[in-house]
């Protein structure tokens, strides 16, 4: 890349972050703007990049302001009336959006992209840990990875895995050689309008597979498939089809051991390093995308290796994070966002804790989210035995008159109650608790210290 300066708006994203740090590696100057400080931006300064929090261009480091020597790089979160971004583009500098610089970054790889609305970081994730212990690659994943400790992984083979957004059509950019689907559920109806405009979109990612590549898909998932230059290949938990596990039991630290069906054999007596039944899902979506990459390299997947690489993967910041887990207190903590995270989230915990009472804490993420799946949500969390509910967490969103979280909690068939984040673990300590859960997309997460300690000493 020509430039040696890349100045990115909203740079504390988790992709932006990866981006971020993969210019850093490169040797360009990195700066940056973003609306609040966060971890992920502290690791950014502290690895180099320059980062201020208001929107000033006066903010703008001087060796920025070179059009000739600058490429400004910015997710769609950041809205187009920024000031910085409009001066950026009146003053003529190359602006593109986070999925375009992907797109380029892509061109030459073998890609493995994992896209779905609910699903796609953990098994990214799991793609590109699985692959770096059985070939060789780089990654730029959408959450932290705790194997890598890190969103970017750098690699020195071809294959490339990326996770795969819907949001704002970002995915249009990749055209893959394997793509993943996990799932094609209502969601983004702030820019998609209607399910059927995201299931058309899903529609068209799979049809931007390149000739010959392969496509894996969750059984049951609802799009057209009408690329006929590629290869389709069904996955699910349980469910007789190409990949699937069997023989799936429970062990005394509450992960599962299974066998795992592929088209040309089982890879038998598996174990995944994250508790979850969803996750043995996931792992059996990123096998299905391993093997397709050994299929186009005539080479057969190792069983051994995938054996000791799906044991070590410990997971995803944020993913079924636990924090307490003893006898008499449980606590962790999810990202999940979505109806459907949400009741898969709540049915693996009944199949770790049975017999236990649940807690569910959630803040809702975005204004329209909340306003278009509100009940949904409720049917979903009303699979806990008790719901705590955060006021929304808006991102990029203002406010709608009527909507709220109480619009959920109005629709849920077991006990629940509201409380401001600052005060949830004071609420949360006051109860009667045995397992507790916390979900969110927003900033639910800078509760969990409190929350632990608080249930630490319950426990």
């Amino acid at each position: 890349m020509e430039y040696e300066n890349v100045y990115m708006l909203g740079i504390g994203g988790i992709g932006m972050s990866a981006l971020a740090r993969f210019f850093l590696h490169e040797g360009k100057r990195v700066a940056g703007y973003d609306r609040t400080p966060s971890p992920l931006t502290a690791a950014l300064e502290a690895e180099g990049a320059a980062i201020h929090y208001t929107d000033d261009v006066t903010c703008i480091p001087a060796g920025f302001r070179d059009r000739e020597r600058t490429l400004a790089v910015y997710t769609p979160a950041v809205h187009d009336d920024h000031s910085e971004l409009t001066w950026l583009r009146e003053q003529g500098f190359r602006v593109i959006k986070r999925s375009q610089m992907l797109g380029i970054l892509a061109e030459g790889k073998y890609v493995m992209a994992v896209a779905g609305t609910h699903g796609k970081t953990t098994t990214t994730t799991l793609v590109a840990w699985l692959n770096s212990r059985m070939a060789d690659g780089s990654a730029f994943l959408g959450g932290i990875s705790r194997n890598f400790g890190s969103n970017l992984v750098l690699g020195g083979g071809r294959r490339l895995a990326v996770e795969a957004d819907e949001f704002d059509r970002s995915f249009l950019r990749l055209h893959p050689d394997v793509a993943v689907v996990t799932s094609a559920d209502a969601d983004h109806l702030d820019i998609y309008g209607t399910h059927a405009a995201v299931r058309e979109a899903f529609a068209q990612f799979v049809r931007q597979i390149r000739p010959g590549g392969d496509l894996v898909i969750r059984q049951g998932v609802d799009i057209a498939l009408d690329n006929p230059a590629i290869g389709v290949w069904r996955y699910a938990y349980d469910e007789p089809c190409d990949f699937y596990a069997r023989n799936i039991r429970l062990t005394a630290n509450g992960h599962y051991r299974f066998d795992l069906v592929v088209p040309d054999g089982v890879i038998a007596d598996c174990t995944l390093g994250v508790p979850g039944w969803v996750n043995i899902e996931n792992a059996v979506a990123a096998v299905a995308t391993l093997w397709c990459a050994a299929r186009r390299e005539a080479r057969p997947l190792d069983g051994e290796r995938l054996r000791e690489a799906m044991a070590s993967f410990e997971g995803v910041k944020r993913r079924f994070e636990f924090y307490v887990n003893t006898p008499r207190q449980v606590y962790m903590d999810d990202y999940a966002h979505h109806p459907r995270e949400l009741a898969a989230a709540l049915s693996s915990l009944r199949g770790m804790f049975p017999g236990r009472r649940i807690t569910a804490i959630f803040q809702p993420h975005l204004y329209t989210r909340t306003r278009d799946l509100y009940r949904e949500f409720a049917s979903s969390l009303s699979l806990a035995d008790e719901v705590v509910l955060v006021p929304i967490y808006p991102a990029r969103e203002e406010p709608i008159e009527g909507v709220t979280s109480e619009l959920i909690g109005g629709l849920l068939t077991v006990p629940w109650r509201l409380a401001d984040r600052e005060e949830l673990a004071g609420v949360v300590a006051a109860m009667e608790t045995d397992v507790v859960v916390s979900f969110g997309a927003g900033n639910i997460d800078a509760c969990c210290g409190a929350l632990a300690e608080a249930l630490r000493r319950k426990a």
